[in-house]
């Protein structure tokens, strides 16, 4: 583990305090959970991208027509 030294506002510190005697934890264990979070909500939104990019691009027309509304918005057309 690496301890970092961060600064923060004094009514941020004040919250960030009562918030984690609330939840019976330490400030440093708050915002290290804070931070995991975040990180895989970013990862996740990566690995979902590539995967997205990662397929074929899927045909709007067919025979010179438009897709109707209906085909458009069909979710399983989509997996």
């Amino acid at each position: 583990m690496k301890n970092v030294t961060i600064s923060l506002e004094e009514e941020l510190a004040r919250w960030a305090r009562v918030k984690a005697a609330r939840e019976n934890t330490s400030v440093s264990r708050l915002l290290s959970e804070v931070l995991r979070e975040e990180m895989a909500r970013d990862l996740g939104y990566e690995m979902a991208m590539k995967q997205y990019l990662s397929r074929k691009p899927k045909r709007l027309r067919k025979s010179g027509k438009l897709p109707r509304r209906e085909e458009l918005h069909d979710r399983r057309g989509l997996r």
